[in-house]
């Protein structure tokens, strides 16, 4: 009887909407049955999202970790890993790294750990803490992966891990899902008379929290609104997403007096769907390693504004694919918005090259075969 395949532990944070836990679903979707098994194990918890998943025999089990020091989670790490006994464990992040030493005691003989953006605390690599925590567990890791150039460079410079155990890979998107408005733009599915075939959308997808810093998208359109009040009549702008700062984004928007021209329908299923509808897609974060939404957005043709943190400018041409700006930056935001709005050749143009610069660069199976050629080549298939 043939040997079942691999199992590969992937460990991350908790399975929830968001950039990484996309990716992870994706990849695991699109590696075929008979390479690897998976397990998916959540240091914290997860939802619903899971049932993303096209395979039925991928486990989803959650650790609930406590804040702070947790060894319990360690111990029923160790104890999940001498039950799984993967081959491979593929950790993720701050919080991937607590399960490098178990699955090392439990005798998991392959381990990678991916760096998917910056920590919240430690938006530009700098914190020793965190630095010396990596220190640490770099015996303990044989192959990192790193979404960015910039996340690489971070590992050899601030972790000293050679070149030579790094392979960076960037995050793919589905050209086939995400695809250009086709003749007319489709209509939001939005409340009647939000917006007509005149109207110019500009939006954002992501969760509402501090590294996103959909506040700054805000005042950026306060801004341009009350420095071209003719604009009102045809730019609307759309946030996609939840999460713990919703509520006081959205109370600044209510106090200028512009709620009339804001949708935030919270979090959806389709953006696949309420992207092409778009004209503009603005990504305002204070960090990032590779935005999903990003290439989601470019994809779809959207030119696209973004700030340069992390791996942005890896991914935005500028001044040929979108605008790069300054994090935190309203006012340079507003004046960017104002040429795209104003400019419907340069919107067509960007974006159009935006859709090219994915397709060439930036695909689902170019990422899944070099995460194939990763695990391959520590598991000896």
């Amino acid at each position: 009887m043939a040997s079942p395949p691999p199992l590969i532990a992937h460990v991350i944070h908790h399975l929830w909407i968001g950039g990484l836990e996309n990716g992870l679903i994706n990849l695991i979707n699109r590696i075929p049955e008979q390479r690897y098994r998976h397990a998916i194990i959540c240091m914290d918890d997860f939802s619903d999202f899971r049932d993303r998943l096209q395979r039925d025999d991928v486990q989803v089990i959650a650790i609930h970790k406590k804040t702070g020091r947790d060894p319990g989670a360690k111990w029923r790490l160790f104890k999940l890993f001498r039950e799984l006994r993967p081959d491979i464990l593929h950790s993720r992040n701050l919080s991937g790294l607590d399960a490098l030493l178990p699955a090392y005691m439990a005798g998991v003989k392959h381990r990678i750990h991916g760096e998917h953006g910056r920590d919240i605390d430690d938006l530009d690599g700098s914190n020793r803490k965190l630095q010396l925590l990596r220190r640490l567990h770099r015996p303990l890791i044989d192959r990192y992966i790193p979404l960015s150039q910039d996340l690489q460079k971070y590992l050899c410079t601030r972790i000293g891990v050679s070149p030579s155990r790094i392979t960076q890979i960037y995050n793919g998107v589905d050209t086939d899902k995400f695809l250009p408005a086709r003749d007319t733009k489709p209509a939001l599915p939005t409340r009647e008379g939000f917006a007509d075939s005149h109207s110019i959308i500009i939006g954002t997808v992501g969760r509402f929290q501090a590294v996103k810093d959909q506040m700054n998208l805000v005042e950026g359109f306060i801004r341009l609104l009350e420095r071209c009040p003719d604009l009102a009549q045809t730019v609307r702008l759309v946030m996609i997403g939840d999460g713990p700062l919703r509520e006081t984004v959205m109370q600044r928007i209510a106090a200028a007096g512009y709620d009339g021209l804001v949708w935030a329908p919270g979090p959806r299923n389709d953006v696949e769907k309420i992207l092409p509808a778009f004209d503009l897609f603005i990504l305002p974060s204070l960090a990032e390693g590779i935005s999903n939404t990003l290439l989601e957005a470019m994809a779809c043709g959207l030119p696209v504004i973004a700030t340069t943190v992390g791996g942005n400018p890896e991914l935005v041409a500028d001044n040929e694919t979108g605008k790069l700006i300054p994090p935190a930056d309203s006012d340079a935001l507003s004046r960017e918005i104002e040429q795209y709005v104003r400019d419907a050749t340069l919107r067509k143009t960007h974006g159009q090259a935006a859709r090219k610069r994915v397709e060439e660069k930036f695909s689902i199976s170019s990422m899944v075969e070099q995460y194939l050629a990763v695990y391959d080549s520590l598991s000896g298939s």
